[in-house]
């Protein structure tokens, strides 16, 4: 989710299929001319393999399963995007390549929302003509129901709660299952003054309301197809495809919906016939599959292996993307474990890092990312090449005189002692955490590391109360935005008012006044660009109290297969391709 650029003109459809047939007998063996449609970084530079011909099955691969169909239960980024296959929301995310996808267009809706009383309320008009896969049409009742059922946090667990902060702060509502009223729609926030009209009430006014409806989490659910719990098996489709079968940890396969209007839906193409998803645990056995040509596309587009990108690149270089995600990759600092309460040892930290040995580890410029100055990526408005560090001056190596000087600052001349924990399901994360012990010991801080279990973090880094009784003073980490704003990316990061004792993102506990008020301020404003100024403040506020210590923009490299039509690189979906506008040739 950097700053790709917009689509370019691509050759005609028939051209591009013959070209794509003259290579789909293998895996790989795509030109490296821009114009193709195909070759390395099409999918960036613009749309690669423009095409508008349907058929064929296109054919996901992954290690990880879903966290879950169920829209209002998906937190993994990779299942929102899939998601669009079968679940529409009022409004969601333009299908243009790059920054221009985080532009928000109507869905369900005939508009984006019609905005009065200073900001709280939201009215949306649906469409005519959309429809359930019963061929029942999709009412204002269905987005309410849908969206309540987030409330239900014993039955509907996992997904984010943006809505329920935004529409009922005080936690009054207990949710569908446990609603007295007759229809079941007792939200306060929400009203349906008819079958076609939604209006949102809030609380306070949030510039960024239309972003948490594009989540999956707005989506409609028809309350007569509600199977609680057990909705993850089989979703009820309001989009161009619906659930054939699902075994899970094995394989998912979507078939078309045939009550769904094309004239009901801006957004989706639905091009191929069939959507299929396979589930394979070995990572490097999927990079081969995919070489091979057996599948289109790794689902959760967290880049190949160091093996299967060196055999990607060296013989088939036009099936890659380079592609910028969202994600920062960063330490998080404990600024309530010593002696990180002490800014100037933080300064030593930063100081005394070796950014660009940590950048190798990660798989180098192209394969890692380019190396962080601050914490907002490119794609989030109010971002900018702060670097008050002098990071890229330095080429990203350590400056020990700046380190040691800090050291001075902070009584401790001689260094200190510190732990840093790293996921180790996450092999990068230890390799990095490892390359930062080497550069940090130069200057005199000792560095342990301690690997733990990616599922233990929110017990262990998540929990301000361990992290001090462990005396743990550094957390190897990423982060994406959960939508494209410094709201989405930033505020469960660094808004003291955001602290929890258990599942905590805030890991530094930075609790500082004039940042809690930048999100404020911008929360009110309508203009993304002048929310997106506050937001650059903000950030900069940040990164002078060097509570975190940002080292790359991630990067990775990502498969294409030769089959592959209509695939760009997407900012409002982590860098990862558009999957509702994917096409195959037969």
């Amino acid at each position: 989710m950097k700053q790709l650029s917009r689509s370019r003109r691509i050759a005609g459809a028939a051209a591009v299929v013959g070209a794509l047939l003259a290579t789909a007998g293998c895996g790989g063996g795509g030109t490296d001319d821009e114009g193709s449609g195909a070759g390395f970084n099409a999918a960036v530079k613009g749309v690669a393999a423009k095409s508008v011909k349907k058929g064929g099955t296109l054919k996901f691969i992954n290690k990880q399963e879903f966290d879950s169909l169920d829209p209002q239960r998906q937190y993994y980024g990779f299942a929102w995007d899939f998601s669009r296959f079968y679940a529409r929301q009022l409004i969601s995310y333009a299908p243009k390549p790059g920054n221009a996808a985080n532009e928000l267009v109507p869905d369900l809706a005939t508009s984006t929302a019609k905005i009065t009383n200073g900001g709280k309320t939201y009215t949306y008009t649906l469409r005519d003509g959309v429809t359930w896969e019963d061929g029942s049409p999709i009412t204002s009742q269905d987005v309410k129901y849908g969206i309540e059922r987030i409330w239900a946090k014993d039955v509907v667990s996992g997904g984010p709660g943006y809505l329920r902060q935004a529409l009922d702060p005080k936690g009054q509502y207990k949710g569908p299952y446990k609603d007295k009223s007759k229809d079941k729609l007792g939200l306060k926030g929400i009203q349906t003054p008819d079958a076609k009209t939604v209006v949102f009430n809030l609380a306070k006014p949030n510039g960024d309301f239309e972003q948490m409806l594009a989540m999956p989490t707005g989506s409609p659910v028809k309350a007569s197809k509600d199977t609680g719990a057990k909705y993850t098996n089989h979703p009820f489709s309001s989009g161009p495809y619906k659930v054939q079968s699902y075994s899970q940890g094995k394989s998912l396969s979507l078939v078309r919906n045939s009550n769904w209007k094309k004239a009901s839906d801006p957004i989706r193409p639905a091009l191929p016939d069939k959507i299929a998803v396979t589930f394979n645990s070995n990572l490097e056995a999927i990079d081969r599959l995919l070489i091979k040509g057996d599948y289109d596309v790794f689902l959760s587009a967290t880049g190949m292996t160091p093996s299967g990108r060196n055999d990607a690149l060296k013989q088939h270089k036009g099936n890659v993307d380079n592609i910028t995600t969202s994600f920062v990759r960063y330490v998080d600092v404990a600024t309530k474990v010593a002696p990180f309460n002490n800014i100037h040892c933080r300064k030593a930290l930063i100081y005394g890092a070796d950014y660009k040995s940590i950048q190798t580890t990660r798989g180098g410029p192209q394969a890692g990312g380019d190396l962080a100055t601050n914490m907002l990526p490119k794609s989030v408005k109010g971002a900018d090449d702060y670097d008050p560090y002098g990071i890229l001056k330095r080429g990203g190596k350590a400056d020990p005189a700046k380190a040691k000087d800090e050291l001075k600052q902070c009584g401790k001349p001689n260094g200190f002692s510190t732990t840093i924990v790293a996921r180790n399901d996450q092999p990068a994360e230890v390799d990095a955490a490892e390359a930062l012990q080497a550069s940090l010991k130069k200057v005199g801080i000792s560095l342990n590391v301690e690997p733990i279990q990616g599922q233990s973090s929110p017990s262990i880094t998540g929990s301000p109360s361990v992290m001090k009784k462990r005396g743990y003073g550094l957390a190897m980490t990423g982060w994406g935005p959960d939508f494209p704003t410094g709201q989405g990316f930033s505020q469960p990061l660094i808004d003291g008012r955001f602290i929890e004792q258990t599942g905590n993102y805030n890991v530094s506990e930075t609790n500082d006044p004039a940042i809690n008020k930048y999100f404020d301020d911008a929360l009110k404003e309508t203009d993304p660009n002048k929310a997106g100024g506050i937001y650059q403040k903000m950030n900069h506020k940040v990164s002078d109290l060097a509570v975190q210590m940002p080292f790359i923009y991630e990067k990775n490299i990502t498969w294409r297969s030769s089959r592959l039509t209509n695939a760009f690189s997407s900012a409002a979906y982590n860098g990862r391709y558009d999957y509702s506008q994917l096409g195959v040739v037969k």
